[in-house]
């Protein structure tokens, strides 16, 4: 009788982050008897800013966010995956990508993890109330701005969220964050971008600022407080029959300053870790959860959000979940690709919170840039 293995893996506390990962490792076990994959999870922040090399000292899988690609490529603390793959198999996920989910986790030329899952603020909305309303869902960021003072808009509002609203401004006025090396974006651009995000988070109910995209999609799924956000990353779930107590539509985001509206890219990857005892067997799950028909059927009917290009335009999974892949698939498209230095993540884990402040209380818009530019000048160092 083969010896048991027992691998172990780290995800976020969510249904599209554990339930895939669930049943494809229990598809796994069926297929392979003498393997039991055990999946741990936590916060959705937790996800966000835990330090992947503490985690890979104790998980063999790590879903993680791109960001931690420069990272990983600096302190080789998860495995590049071009390396132990087949290579058709990573070139079928390079030509199959949504938007820049692969290039996301690409870094030095090498590949940190498989882009499993794909998301990007997208926009949303309660059918049933802008039909009983008679709203109208907003095509430009002037519209928006009208409708949120009708009272039902919402946006996330805790830190992580509001800086990757702030890069997506920046984005949609002309200039990408992080770029240059003595500042995060020019003073112009930057004071343009919170003072626009201000104007439509004053007409938004206190309550946001406590909201991740979960908690968004909770409070718009039920009841009749509120009927439409902006910008949230997409969650398919909310938009699948029985999943909440109001079926959500989602859509393209608004056009700000005429152009077709670029938001920040996120999702999430499936890296294995440089210390696994079992590699040969991390891998062939690894190449089982990524395989475009896995994605498809078991990864996605589980409560997965795939990753893989096919499965965004299939029949099947848009028959499910009421065209949101097909409907949403534009805005990851033109999704801005976060920078992923190695010392990024200490960046993105500080700057939120001044910016977050100003939306809430406003406050000299200079001063907020300052900042920011302190904590990017120190995260170059890293």
């Amino acid at each position: 009788m083969d010896q048991k293995i027992i691998l172990r893996g780290i995800t976020w506390n969510h249904s599209r982050g554990i339930s895939p990962l669930q049943a494809t490792s229990q598809r796994f076990t069926e297929l392979n008897p003498n393997v039991e994959i055990i999946w741990d999870k936590r916060s959705l922040q937790a996800f966000a800013d835990e330090p992947i090399d503490k985690l890979a000292e104790r998980y063999d899988f790590l879903i993680i966010d791109h960001p931690w690609a420069g990272f990983a490529a600096k302190n080789k603390v998860i495995l590049p995956l071009n390396q132990h793959l087949p290579k058709a198999f990573i070139q079928d996920l390079k030509e199959n990508s949504v938007g820049h989910s692969f290039e996301s986790y690409t870094f030095n030329n090498d590949v940190w993890a498989l882009a499993i899952d794909a998301a990007t603020p997208v926009a949303a909305s309660r059918p049933d109330l802008f039909a009983k309303l008679g709203l109208e869902i907003p095509n430009t960021f002037e519209e928006l701005v009208s409708l949120s003072k009708k009272g039902g808009v919402i946006m996330p509002g805790i830190p992580q969220d509001t800086l990757m609203n702030f890069y997506m401004f920046c984005c949609n006025l002309g200039e990408e964050v992080c770029v240059s090396k003595d500042e995060v974006v020019s003073e112009h651009i930057g004071i343009k971008a919170l003072q626009m995000l201000r104007m439509l988070a004053v007409n938004m109910p206190t309550e946001i600022w406590d909201w991740n995209p979960i908690k968004v999609y909770e409070a718009l799924s039920k009841g009749d407080s509120y009927y439409y956000s902006p910008w949230a990353y997409g969650y398919a779930n909310y938009s699948r029959k029985g999943y909440a107590e109001h079926l959500l539509d989602f859509h393209d985001i608004v056009d700000i300053e005429g152009t077709n509206g670029i938001s920040t890219l996120g999702g999430t990857g499936l890296a294995i870790s440089a210390k696994t005892a079992h590699l040969d067997t991390a891998l062939k799950y690894a190449q089982m959860v990524g395989s475009p028909t896995c994605q498809e059927t078991v990864y996605f009917e589980s409560g997965g959000q795939p990753g893989h290009r096919k499965a965004w335009e299939s029949e099947h999974t848009n028959s499910l979940a009421n065209n949101y892949f097909k409907n949403t698939l534009p805005t990851l498209d033109r999704a801005f690709l976060r920078p992923r230095y190695a010392g990024h993540m200490y960046f993105q884990d500080r700057a939120g919170a001044p910016i977050r402040e100003y939306l809430m209380n406003g406050g000299d818009e200079k001063k907020i840039l300052t900042k920011l530019n302190q904590v990017y000048l120190k995260s170059l160092e890293i």
